[in-house]
């Protein structure tokens, strides 16, 4: 009978929930601490305390890497706040169209180094044009990669990956195109935030230019 209740198994789920329900257990029988080794991939079999420690440098070094990376966000939606507020106030300074897209070209050019910036009036008479206005951009925004023949007719030339954006049905048929040389550089999973910004500063200023 004792025989067969030490070959037994125990059940670990059972051990786990002990422990975890039980968190002094340790501070009671702290001999077990350094009595208990585990195994480590590169220093052999290591006391529990030692373990314990590895685990939260581990965890501070993750939670430091975290950190890092929310301040970089940050620091990164701070620099196109103060972007897209001048550049605004400049927008809002042009006295036609021609300055509008001028500004507008430059500004986002200097800024993030894209490659061609847009503003392109779709004519009924144009094809190609309605053919991307409606598989495009048709909800709004598209962002990614284009054809070689849609990259051409938008363009010029073919590029890496856009942003394209509608303006509302008062202006008619416009699209706002942004093109850069990086094929990664838009993506669908990206934020509009800024491109919804500028495309209602768009939408309010054309009709009086």
């Amino acid at each position: 009978m004792m025989a067969n209740l030490q070959q037994a198994p125990f059940d670990e789920m059972l051990i786990r929930e002990y422990l975890l329900d039980n968190p002094d257990f340790f501070n009671r029988y702290p001999e077990l601490l350094v009595a208990m080794r585990v195994p480590h991939a590169e220093r052999g079999a290591v006391s529990l305390v030692e373990r314990r420690q590895e685990l939260l440098r581990q965890r501070v070094s993750q939670l430091e890497e975290e950190i890092t990376s929310l301040m970089n966000i940050a620091t990164h939606n701070e620099r196109i706040f103060k972007f897209n507020t001048e550049l605004s106030f400049t927008l809002l300074e042009s006295n036609d169209l021609g300055e509008l897209r001028q500004v507008l070209s430059e500004g986002l050019k200097n800024e993030f180094g894209f490659s061609h910036v847009r503003l392109i009036t779709v004519h009924d008479i144009d094809s190609e044009l309605a053919k991307i206005w409606r598989h495009r951009v048709q909800s709004g925004y598209y962002f990614g990669r284009l054809t070689q023949s849609e990259s051409k007719r938008l363009f010029g030339s073919e590029v890496g990956s856009v942003a394209l954006t509608k303006l509302s049905d008062d202006n008619g048929q416009v699209i706002f195109a942004i093109a850069s040389k990086d094929p990664t550089h838009f993506h669908p999973d990206m934020d509009s935030l800024l491109f919804s910004q500028l495309r209602r500063l768009l939408d309010h200023m054309l009709p009086q230019l």
